[in-house]
């Protein structure tokens, strides 16, 4: 397994992937209508804007073993002087194997030497309990909790974690 930055050729696979993930993941958490609706434009959307106009000071890894993505992570500045983790997933079926250490232990060597002295921080929904124990099981302190409000409708409760 290799860890590279992504670039914008990588948008359409990234978008799948996280779509996939999302399915995965967020099932029986996130409305089932939304996660069988049109997650995958969605989140090809999100990819083609974020890669083909990237904002400055973000971050994007991908994971991949030959022409495989086996996983991504993306660390995004925010206002408040931090950064935020914002996305890090393993390919459904390939979780526990080490991807998602390796993307964070990369994304976070990468924001000690990009941006020091800036906290890493990440939102979870707080049903997602196997990425709870994940970031817990890494030394991430939670930080604060609060209702995310998706521009889709709903609102779901999620825990904020940092890395100290």
């Amino acid at each position: 397994m290799e860890i590279r930055t992504g670039v914008r050729g990588d948008a359409e696979r990234i978008a799948v992937l996280h779509a996939e993930s999302w399915r995965t993941a967020y099932a029986g958490i996130m409305p089932g209508d939304f996660l069988s609706g049109p997650l995958d434009a969605d989140r090809l959307a999100v990819w083609r804007g974020r890669l083909d106009e990237p904002p400055p000071g973000a971050g994007l890894f991908v994971a991949v073993d030959g022409a495989e993505l086996l996983g991504f992570a993306y660390l995004l500045p925010r206002a408040d002087g931090r950064l935020l983790l914002d996305n890090l997933h393993a390919r459904p079926g390939r979780t526990g194997g080490g991807i998602g250490s390796r993307l964070l232990e990369h994304a976070r060597a990468w924001a000690a030497a990009a941006h020091p002295g800036r906290t890493v921080y990440l939102e979870v929904l707080r049903g997602n309990t196997r990425a709870v124990s994940f970031y817990e099981r890494h030394g991430a302190v939670r930080t604060d909790e609060r209702i995310c409000v998706f521009e889709q409708g709903f609102e779901l409760p999620e825990l904020e974690y940092s890395f100290t």
